[in-house]
């Protein structure tokens, strides 16, 4: 793991003034008997962390950069960020806008968001260092919650854009997504109804129990990447490009529903939903039920995170519908309203373990938990193929390891169906089992307060959890999914070991096999436990959670014995092969060594063949050929004849 600079400030945080104080006043808190669910009441911001206090309902923030630096000898103060008008309801969830100058505080029954003040001084604090400081809130939709006592804030998400007016999105029990600006947080901007009937969304309560007892009630959203307009919404007269953001809407019996959002364009076809969109390869229970949550990876091409209560996830790759190539098509299939959506490859489905599998025995079927939770999704801000999970018994991280061999097959021409099963099968993600508050079904529930992903690599990139007692347990991360294992000496193979026998024993290579042999496929987590730490735990389940430990430790040692085992095997045979081929070479040496060697002779014979003139072609000649050439040698004979003559007589006349 890499060592980052400054990491002083991981011993100093969670012994701060401000997490004492909220366990002084956590003995004040009522003592509540029900299932809760986790919170998420922190964040960090230019390097100061705030924490909600919702007793008093109240941020308290300190400067993480303060506490790095080695001069400060006395504590580090913090501030106290004080509602103008609080929230009249608990706060579950507290969400940082896209510009970082709001913070909605969000309930089940309303939200209000929290305007931040400016800094100023030295330390560039709030108000210049002010202990305590008021800050302007703006209640939404107060008036909507008041009103409507049976409904219910389901979900509650920024609308992503960063250069518009900040518009906070609800999703209610009514089935209706709302869009509310802050200067006029008390009507929607735009309301988007969901419900999958074609009837009006304003249906009496009875008509909603219906369609929530048919899971047909969205439960869940979240906006993917900018990107361009379909034509079929934007009309085939529009020439200018149309920027939206894909809007996911998730329901609980699991169909996911598509809606095109922009707050510069008014028009209503844009915020259609289309779907549900077809999942691929198709499954009879439609992947699940009791879907919870719905997370869109900002990668290319896009992955779609669905989580069940029962803690199954679905890796979902969102294939782009093609496009008619002819016109008249698109137009026919647009007038008949079956415009074309994009379809969901599941990739990979992954099963969480939320309370900890118990080691069964040698004759015992194995225990299944029924335990069930929701379940939230957080981006990691520092890798697009990572995200996190916490829920009501812990902390969970997911790795995308398969993604650049899916990005790399998506670009090239293979459209071979079985090759991407193939790779599905091969490539799965990693999943870490961070932090356990509920090991047991039968344990108290403990969920977490807080969760953050410091992405500020001067700090070093760290992973917050804030627990149900107000512990800060900070984890060091990468910046990236971790890399695989370094290669083996097989992965290289020298010159003329390609063609070894030893390679076609079996399909898969040595390396791949000793992979599959290491792969952790569960994980001892960091252990906390609901209650008072002092009383110790009942001894059924301290036994339960040692065979628990005593399994996990047995596998992984049975695993690196086998691994160990066939490394010695493989080296015991590359030794082998090794020595044979030698034995081959000097055996064939010898055998060349003894071949008769006739040095003189070949000598000679390399002269002679050097000296013997190629054969001249002979020209074939037909009868008249051959007649005419004797004719003209005839000829050629009698002139020099002639001249022979011609000359003796010159000869004779000069006497000489």
């Amino acid at each position: 793991m890499a060592v980052f600079a400054g990491e002083r400030w991981r011993s100093e945080l969670p012994s701060h003034d401000i997490f004492n104080k909220l366990r002084e006043e956590l003995d004040l808190e009522p003592k509540a008997n029900c299932r809760r669910t986790a919170k998420s009441l922190t964040f960090c911001l230019n390097g100061d962390i705030f924490l909600w206090n919702d007793a008093d309902s109240v941020f308290y923030t300190t400067n993480l950069r303060q506490l790095n630096s080695e001069d400060s000898n006395e504590s580090v103060k913090y501030q106290t960020l004080l509602c103008i008008n609080p929230p009249r309801f608990e706060v579950c969830q507290v969400l940082l806008s896209p510009t970082q100058y709001h913070v909605a505080l969000i309930g089940q029954r309303g939200a209000t968001v929290l305007e931040l003040p400016q800094r100023w001084g030295k330390r560039s604090e709030f108000e210049g260092g002010r202990s305590e400081v008021n800050c302007k809130t703006i209640p939404v939709a107060e008036r909507f919650f008041t009103s409507s006592a049976s409904v219910t804030l389901r979900q509650a998400a920024w609308f992503p854009s960063e250069t518009e007016e900040p518009h906070l999105v609800l999703l209610t029990s009514d089935n209706t997504i709302r869009f509310y600006g802050l200067k006029e947080p008390q009507t929607p901007a735009r309301a988007l109804s969901v419900s999958q009937s074609e009837e009006d969304s304003s249906v009496h309560t009875r008509g909603r129990s219906y369609a929530a007892s048919l899971g047909e009630i969205a439960v869940a959203f979240d906006f993917g990447p900018v990107a361009g307009a379909p034509r079929q919404l934007t009309g085939q007269r529009s020439k200018e490009d149309v920027l939206v953001y894909p809007l996911y809407i998730l329901y609980e019996n699991g169909e996911t529903y598509l809606s095109y959002t922009s707050l510069a364009h008014s028009s209503g076809s844009l915020s259609k939903p289309i779907g549900p969109l077809p999942m691929y390869p198709a499954a009879e229970d439609n992947y699940g039920y009791d879907a919870c949550a719905v997370l869109c990876l900002p990668c290319v091409p896009n992955i779609l995170v669905i989580a069940t209560e029962t803690g199954t996830l679905y890796h979902c790759v969102v294939l782009e519908a093609e496009e008619e190539e002819e016109e008249t098509g698109a137009v026919e299939r647009w007038m008949r309203g079956s415009e074309a959506v994009p379809s969901l490859y599941v990739f990979e489905c992954v099963e969480l373990e939320l309370t900890l599998k118990l080691a069964a025995g040698e004759e015992e079927p194995p225990v299944e938990s029924d335990f069930t939770c929701p379940i939230r999704l957080h981006r990691d801000p520092l890798c697009q193929h990572r995200y996190h999970c916490t829920h009501e018994a812990g902390v969970h991280s997911v790795g995308l390891t398969w993604f650049n061999k899916l990005h790399k097959f998506l670009q090239s021409d293979e459209e071979d169906k079985d090759s991407l099963q193939e790779l599905a099968a091969e490539h799965r993600c990693i999943v870490e089992h961070i932090l356990c508050t509920r090991p047991l079904s039968s344990s108290l529930s403990a969920p977490v307060r807080g969760f953050w992903i410091v992405s500020d690599l001067s700090l070093g990139a760290t992973m917050i959890c804030i627990t149900s007692t107000y512990e800060c347990l900070l984890l060091p991360l990468l910046s990236s999914i971790r890399p695989p294992s370094p290669p083996l000496l097989c992965s290289h193979p020298g010159v003329g070991s390609a063609s070894s026998p030893l390679r076609g024993l079996h399909d898969d290579s040595f390396e791949q096999h000793i992979r599959n042999i290491l792969a952790r496929s569960s994980t001892n987590p960091l252990m906390l436990r609901a209650g008072d730490k002092d009383t110790s735990s009942p001894p059924p389940e301290c036994l339960q959670l040692l065979s628990r430990a005593t399994q996990v430790f047995r596998e992984e040692k049975s695993l690196r014995e086998s691994a160990e085992r066939l490394a010695d095997k493989y080296e015991d045979a590359k030794y082998r092969q090794e020595a044979t081929m030698n034995r081959v070479k000097q055996v064939l040496g010898s055998l060349r060594g003894q071949l008769p060697v006739n040095m003189k002779e070949e000598y000679q014979k390399k002269q002679m063949d050097k000296g013997v003139s190629p054969a001249r072609a002979t020209v074939a000649l037909n009868a008249h050929q051959r007649k005419c050439v004797q004719e003209v040698i005839k000829e050629q004979g009698e002139h020099i004849g002639e001249m022979m003559k011609q000359i003796k007589d010159i000869k004779n006349h000069f006497s000489f």
